[in-house]
């Protein structure tokens, strides 16, 4: 689980609805038109905007923001260079525990076309197409939210708009100002909030985890494709550690 993303929610609409405590009461900032206005417009434009079945994955990838589990690079180096120790001492075949050993489905895939005696070549078109429907993937959800932050502000705007016309509509009520401009104001409120506590940092949160995930798929791919060929294990270490960079165990990974 991802507690940053939560905190962070969490913690905002804690600080917004605590500011409003503090000078008024919630009820002063519902109104229903306002929210259908904002949320059905921005949801309306992101249809428009991209196919229906990106709109119904955006459900899929949104899980990462919240239940994102991604093992850590320095372990996945080390099971790789267990794997190639092995491989090189008692052939490809006897890796074949691990594949069933394994949780990740790339991994998997890759040691058991390896296994199965595929060509090296065959077996890097297949893991770099895997890579590519991931970039595309995750890179369509970053590229959604990215437009709801767009959106929300837009249909925001068009709310108050919409509040300011029937306002200017019964100038000739002096004690109706007031109230029309606070409702019509609701909604760029409304749009704000969506897009820069939500739709805006879970589009950049998106983009952070595409690029941790596909870092460990690099890792994978080098990795398999280096015991594919049979090179030494020390080779492999030297080839994967450069992913971990700073991070780098002292140990060399084991």
């Amino acid at each position: 689980m991802d507690l940053a993303t939560i905190i962070g929610i969490v913690s905002g609409v804690g600080f917004i609805i605590g500011t409003i405590l503090l000078g008024s009461g919630l009820g002063l900032f519902v109104d229903i038109p306002s929210i259908v206005i904002v949320c059905g417009g921005t949801v309306a434009g992101v249809f428009v905007a991209f196919p229906l079945k990106d709109v119904i994955g955006l459900i899929k990838v949104t899980m990462k923001l919240f239940l994102f589990k991604l093992e850590k690079p320095d372990g996945i180096v080390a099971n790789l260079i267990e794997i190639s120790n092995k491989a090189r001492k008692g052939g490809l075949l006897s890796i074949e525990a691990d594949i069933a050993n394994t949780s990740d489905p790339y991994l998997a895939s890759a040691l058991q076309m390896t296994v199965d005696g595929v060509k090296t070549a065959d077996i890097a078109a297949v893991m770099q197409k895997k890579m590519d429907l991931v970039k595309e993937s995750n890179g369509t959800g970053a590229s959604m939210y990215g437009t709801l932050g767009s959106l929300a502000p837009a249909f925001g705007m068009i709310g108050t708009l919409i509040g300011l016309v029937q306002m200017l509509a019964n100038l000739d009520d002096p004690a109706s100002i007031g109230p029309s401009m606070a409702v019509a104001m609701i909604t760029t409120f409304y749009g704000a909030i969506l897009a820069n506590l939500f739709f805006n940092p879970m589009s950049n949160k998106l983009k952070i985890r595409c690029g941790e995930e596909i870092s460990n798929m690099n890792i994978i791919y080098e990795g398999v494709l280096s015991i594919r060929e049979g090179e030494h294990p020390k080779l492999l270490e030297e080839k994967l550690n450069v992913y971990l960079g700073p991070n780098k165990p002292k140990d060399g990974g084991k």
